[in-house]
């Protein structure tokens, strides 16, 4: 990112493209300085392909099963994606893991929205699972990518409570409710330049994050 521009996203996505469109609207009303540069995925029929273009922005998707591999399709995919110039990629329901190869140029400019309170629940299925463990909490979490299933290191979370009652349903429902707040107030964050990964390390405003921030009334705060 050079100057006072301002930064570009490429977005990666597989389904609908809920959170896409709460980038678009927060860009839209002003609480996201940024601009959505193009939107990538590999469902050439998701939804989200349909937003981006609706929305006047390049979008394009490419098929895994016409690549020998996985480093194949990535290398591909990222192709595009580097070629609209974006100073962050942003994984929003983007359902493939990430091979080493690919993440390695994009390490700290790369993140991810993922339905869980990470570490917990890394991979599919994360409602269900903390409702058969037990779980009193659950929430959504924002992470740089590495190559490691959802592992990298967490900038921000939103909890919710786990209610009497609740199946998988209804609580992806309250999760997806601060799910798409959190995405937009850590991306405005990355973008002003407030958060940073140096060595691996999560810092916000020039300091160590000792623990990931936490949403409260649509803002973070440590």
């Amino acid at each position: 990112m050079t100057g006072a521009a301002t930064p570009r996203l490429a977005v990666l996505a597989s389904g609908r493209g809920s959170n896409l469109q709460a980038i678009l609207d927060a860009i839209a009303d002003g609480r996201l300085d940024a601009r959505v540069a193009g939107v990538f995925g590999d469902r050439p029929g998701a939804h989200a392909l349909e937003r981006a273009r609706d929305a006047g922005i390049e979008a394009r998707a490419l098929r895994p099963r016409d690549f020998a591999g996985r480093d194949e399709f990535d290398a591909a995919l990222f192709a595009m994606v580097a070629a609209v110039r974006p100073d962050y990629v942003v994984c929003a329901g983007y359902m493939r893991l990430i091979g080493a190869a690919a993440v390695a140029p994009w390490a700290g400019r790369i993140v991810n929205i993922h339905p869980s309170l990470l570490p917990d629940f890394k991979g599919l299925d994360t409602h269900a699972r903390a409702l058969a463990a037990g779980a009193a909490e659950h929430g959504a979490s924002l992470h740089f990518v590495t190559a490691d299933l959802d592992g990298g290191p967490v900038i921000a979370q939103a909890r919710v409570p786990v209610l009497p009652g609740d199946d998988p349903v209804a609580l992806a429902g309250r999760v997806l409710e601060v799910e798409h707040p959190l995405m937009v107030a850590a991306l405005q964050l990355l973008c002003a330049g407030r958060i940073v990964l140096r060595e691996g390390v999560v810092e916000f405003d020039g300091q160590p994050l000792r623990a990931p921030l936490q949403l409260a009334s649509n803002r973070l705060r440590a």
